[in-house]
């Protein structure tokens, strides 16, 4: 129901894509790290030449909201001064807090609504069309997306068949990084099952580091585990049935993924910290301390998208040397490729908003963040050669070659009371769960009741 687009995507192209990005990361592993960083992107997404006609804007004044923090939003600054330079216009930054929709029912209630609003969640858009914030993308912006993006990448910022939202930001959610020192010390070799995932976990846990990070005071992270899990054990159909709540989290198949999830989230010694370290280890913190350490990290994996980039760049590892990565293994028949994104949605309609929604969805805006690390775009015409090393080049193409062939994050599909609320709903049914793997039927029977109440009974 939130997704029209998801019935049109094959099980047989994502299998392809996990064994393109498998085959290309094995590639990339012996390649350099990301020595071409110190470019500070400013200029250089702007000395590509201009592929975008933009409007002269002297004078005007707008205000973007978004949830990054840290680097991710000194980086998207650096994209919104791009835009300042070409146009005339000045660009305030407002940071928000998750969940979006909240904080920017407060702005708006206190009638200063930002002019454009990155959107983490299809049902946070489907949500702001409903409350009628939402303005629809104009002729320019719309013609910049349909030469950049594919069918299905439209698709998502579509409500009822109108476009008001621009990908301009995506996410490859369906990798493991590693700490190479620590998987050569355990002999431990990439996995491509989720047995070998399990083996490889045993081996590292052998040779005494703890095998996995994991951040779970972030909810977000464990519903992407589960998300990967559930799509490659119960497969595309199910997945986009659980997305609609057509089936029930208490379905058989739900069991069967969180009976999984328990083989690793129920091995007290398998998880850093244990459940109540993890429940404290914000997702920044569940990257870094799998790369510091030397020869005794806090841990030797560490799963997220290809966004955990930043924040390995925030320690000494080097991307493709000390910090490696292999696709999320196959726990069915073939590996999962789940995507994330944010979308950026006019609230306040101008023609300078217009523009930048025009320039957000064009590769020259597009090309700045790349060259700058831990971005990815579904911009199919952004060079390869933007990305900053050979690792994120690898996940770039794969999700292009991707198509349509991919599964939209689940939780970002659904309600945000459901799937995108700190503390409550799956975030907080998942969190519980990590605190005790053995209650798989009254987890299932929580998630049951939170969604129901958030998508009115599933109708």
């Amino acid at each position: 129901m939130h997704s029209k687009n998801s019935t049109i995507r094959t099980h047989r192209a994502a299998t392809a894509l996990a064994a393109l990005l498998a085959g290309a990361l094995a590639l990339t592993a012996c390649s350099g790290g990301d020595d071409k960083k110190k470019d500070d992107g400013g200029e250089s997404g702007g000395a590509t030449g201009s592929t975008v006609t933009l409007p002269k804007l002297d004078g005007a004044n707008l205000e973007v909201a978004a949830v990054w923090t840290g680097t991710e939003q000194a980086n998207f600054k650096k994209v919104l001064a791009e835009f300042e330079k070409r146009t005339g216009a000045k660009v305030t930054f407002v940071p928000a807090q998750d969940p979006i929709i909240n904080f920017l029912g407060s702005k708006i209630a206190g009638g200063q609504p930002p002019d454009v609003a990155m959107l983490p969640q299809p049902g946070a858009i489907k949500q702001a069309v409903e409350k009628k914030w939402a303005k629809p993308l104009g002729e320019d912006a719309l013609k910049e997306l349909r030469k950049n993006y594919s069918p299905g990448w439209q698709d998502i910022g579509k409500v009822d068949g109108k476009q008001y939202g621009v990908y301009y930001k995506a996410a490859n959610k369906s990798l493991i990084w590693y700490n190479a020192k620590a998987f050569d010390n355990a002999g431990a070799k990439e996995p491509k099952t989720w047995q070998d995932l399990l083996t490889a976990a045993q081996a590292v846990y052998d040779s005494g580091v703890t095998p996995f990070s994991v951040g779970g005071a972030d909810g977000w992270t464990l519903t992407d585990w589960f998300e990967n899990v559930y799509l490659s054990q119960a497969g595309p159909e199910k997945y986009d049935q659980l997305a609609q709540h057509k089936i029930k989290w208490t379905d058989p198949s739900v069991k069967q993924a969180l009976t999984t999830l328990a083989q690793i989230w129920g091995k007290k010694d398998f998880v850093a910290g244990g459940a109540d370290g993890a429940l404290q280890t914000e997702f920044p913190a569940s990257v870094t301390q799998t790369f510091t350490g030397g020869d005794q990290p806090k841990a030797a994996m560490v799963y997220e998208g290809d966004f955990a980039q930043v924040n390995i760049g925030d320690t000494k590892a080097k991307v493709g040397t000390d910090a490696k990565v292999f696709p999320f293994p196959a726990v069915g028949s073939s590996a999962p490729v789940v995507s994330g994104g944010d979308a950026a949605v006019i609230l306040k309609d101008s023609k300078a908003a217009q523009a930048l929604a025009t320039f957000l969805a064009s590769p020259d805006a597009a090309t700045i963040q790349a060259k700058l690390g831990g971005y990815l775009s579904p911009n199919k015409n952004v060079p390869d050669s933007a990305y900053p090393n050979p690792v994120q080049q690898t996940i770039a193409k794969a999700l292009i070659a991707s198509g349509d062939d991919f599964r939209f994050d689940m939780s970002d599909q659904a309600p945000q009371a459901f799937g995108g609320t700190p503390g409550k709903g799956e975030w907080k049914d998942l969190q519980d769960f990590l605190k005790n793997p053995k209650d798989v039927a009254g987890t299932q029977a929580k998630l049951e009741k939170d969604a129901a109440a958030a998508y009115g009974n599933g109708s």
